[in-house]
């Protein structure tokens, strides 16, 4: 992973940026939310996925696009999440002042 990060900086920085865009500019929605028990499937299958690419289970080709495929959708949640984050900041800022 570290000679992915070193080899392909560009474009999880890339992902990053587009993930703190998309994540300032998103408008926040309060509807009806994912259930409990569809959230629990898809964080039990984001642990599967991510034990998967931890323990190399995949070789070959296929393995270096699931890693890449996992740092890059890392960095876009990282991304997207302080992005809000900063955009919720600056918002609640000019509404006190």
């Amino acid at each position: 992973m570290i000679y992915l990060a070193m080899f392909l900086w560009g474009w999880l920085f890339g992902a990053f940026l587009i993930g703190f865009g998309m994540g300032w500019i998103a408008v926040v929605y309060r509807g009806t939310s994912v259930s409990r028990a569809w959230k629990q499937r898809l964080g039990v299958l984001a642990a599967i996925v991510v034990g998967i690419a931890a323990a190399r289970l995949v070789p070959g080709r296929f393995g270096y696009g699931l890693d890449l495929g996992l740092a890059l959708f890392g960095c876009y949640l990282v991304g997207c999440a302080i992005g809000s984050w900063l955009r919720d900041w600056v918002v609640s800022r000019q509404v006190t002042a």
